[in-house]
């Protein structure tokens, strides 16, 4: 029996005990550790500038934008990167996910119990088998 739902593909990761995803069409790459240079009265959040390949790409560190505790010393970020109007932005996360197929009729709003700046930075979840896979809002991620 066909059903006509549409699904969307969401590239995935974790930050802290989180589980997030953007829309694979908004991720350019997924990479291990970068060096950075860190930026002098950068806005909270931006960690440093990564050079890829001779392109200067924002790095956002997503426990600092989301109000989480830092990582253990020693652990080192991924960087999804992402095309922004700005150009390449980098969010620091502690591990990827897989890419997901979702069926848009999972979708629900973003629940109360999500609070603080999760609240405004989740544009929707879906209700996974192993928990909540919290849709990012990119556009209000990136504006730190």
């Amino acid at each position: 029996m066909a059903h006509n739902s549409e699904t969307t593909q969401f590239s995935t990761f974790y930050v802290d005990t989180l589980h997030f995803g953007i829309d694979v069409k908004e991720v350019q790459e997924v990479l291990k550790y970068q060096e950075m240079t860190p930026v002098p009265l950068a806005a909270h959040g931006i960690e440093g500038l990564i050079n890829l390949r001779g392109q200067l790409i924002t790095a956002i560190d997503l426990r600092k934008r989301l109000g989480l505790e830092k990582r253990q010393d020693g652990e080192l970020p991924m960087n999804v990167v992402l095309q922004s109007r700005e150009g390449g932005i980098s969010l620091l996360v502690d591990q990827i996910g897989d890419v997901l197929d979702v069926d848009e009729q999972c979708m629900e709003p973003t629940p109360d119990t999500i609070v603080g700046i999760c609240k405004e930075v989740v544009s929707r979840v879906c209700k996974l088998n192993e928990g909540l896979l919290l849709i990012l809002d990119t556009d209000k991620t990136l504006s730190v």
